[in-house]
């Protein structure tokens, strides 16, 4: 029996299952199979020498790396070769681009690394089309533009959403403030910042935990979560990603339309044949992307304000910044001066935890 009839039949089994506080357990442990069987589809069984696909293995190239996911002929390669210049070949019928198209933007003096992804179809995450491909390229991208056509955006845009939460990336979402600790000996301990009854109980954890063959563990909730988020937890391989739905080809709905679509959240209206909103939606990736510019300054000379080095904010410190550089640097540094939003006094003295704001100008001073 293969791995996606499995899946069905769990699936299955899942919508006839009522959903109360006695069948929570049960509910947990088929969620907890199903992470399980997905992830078996994404790592394809080590057997065999088969030949990966051609063209999906990109450089990552620049600062950050985003990319264009879709149906086929939503207009993802015309929005490639409008915004970065280079030419992905677009015509009108389905699945011109068969491997992965590689552009860059800059913008503010960032380089942003475009790919234009081939179009996935339904039931990519069980392995049809070039699905797998196209979503695992995904998951190593900063930010994900999901483009739909907007004369039939909402279709796709669930059938999008269901096909990357099946492969373990989670869109605009934070990862889940859930602690799990392994240890030796003495059972599930389950413990929650919740008053009163959350979603999800003691039985519903131990039977995850179970299917996972976690018996000794410390679990702690920070907020209401479910039993989807204790699952990617124990996964652990799950990816949290931005995503900007960029409704393409605009030129053919009406105003009153468009005014309904300008107000859902995360949303970008765009038409890129003629070029309407393309600086509003590399706006948007930028704020998207919380990029932080840092400007070098040598010694005795002005500040370097044509190229800044990059970071991610989650990144943005003087030890990130040497790294960026170079990965010896932080072995020689002795401090740094800064100048910015980030200090008090200009220059301060900062040593490697201090973190860096936007456009922040950093010196380097190296041990003798």
């Amino acid at each position: 029996m293969s791995v996606i009839q499995k899946i069905k039949e769990i699936e299955d089994e899942m919508a006839r299952t009522q959903k109360n506080k006695a069948t929570s357990g049960h509910l947990g442990m088929l969620k907890a199979k199903l992470a399980k069987l997905r992830r078996e589809l994404l790592e394809p069984s080590k057997g065999g020498g088969g030949g990966g696909g051609d063209g999906f293995d990109v450089n990552k190239v620049g600062d950050a790396r985003v990319g264009f996911v879709g149906f086929p002929s939503v207009g993802k390669s015309t929005l490639l070769t409008k915004l970065t210049g280079t030419f992905s070949e677009a015509a009108s019928y389905e699945f011109t681009t068969l491997t992965c198209v590689p552009g860059i933007v800059r913008y503010r003096g960032a380089k942003i690394q475009m790919l234009d992804l081939p179009g996935i179809i339904e039931g990519a995450k069980d392995g049809k089309g070039r699905g797998r491909q196209v979503i695992s390229t995904a998951r190593t991208c900063n930010l994900i533009l999901i483009v739909l056509d907007c004369l039939k955006p909402l279709t796709h845009k669930k059938l999008i959403e269901h096909e990357l939460e099946g492969f373990g990336i989670r869109l605009n979402k934070k990862p889940p403030n859930i602690t799990f600790k392994r240890k030796d000996k003495g059972g599930i301990a389950f413990t929650s910042a919740v008053q009163g009854s959350g979603k999800l109980d003691l039985d519903a954890v131990k039977a995850v935990c179970a299917e996972y063959k976690v018996h000794n563990a410390d679990i702690h909730l920070g907020e209401d979560y479910d039993v989807d988020d204790l699952v990617d937890v124990i996964e652990g391989s799950r990816v949290y990603v931005p995503a900007i739905y960029v409704v393409n080809k605009i030129d053919q709905i009406t105003l009153e339309e468009l005014e309904v679509m300008d107000k859902l959240p995360h949303y970008c209206p765009v038409c890129a044949y003629h070029e309407w909103n393309l600086d509003g939606l590399v706006e948007m990736c930028w704020e998207y992307l919380d990029l932080v510019r840092v400007y070098t300054k040598p010694k005795g000379k002005l500040p370097d304000f044509n190229e800044p080095v990059v970071l991610h904010r989650a990144n943005a410190s003087i030890e990130g910044f040497c790294n960026k550089i170079h990965k010896t640097m932080l072995k020689q540094l002795k401090y740094a001066h800064v100048w910015g939003s980030s200090v008090k006094h200009r220059p301060q003295k900062v040593g490697k935890d201090h973190g860096l704001q936007d456009e922040d100008i950093v010196q380097i001073v190296k041990k003798i």
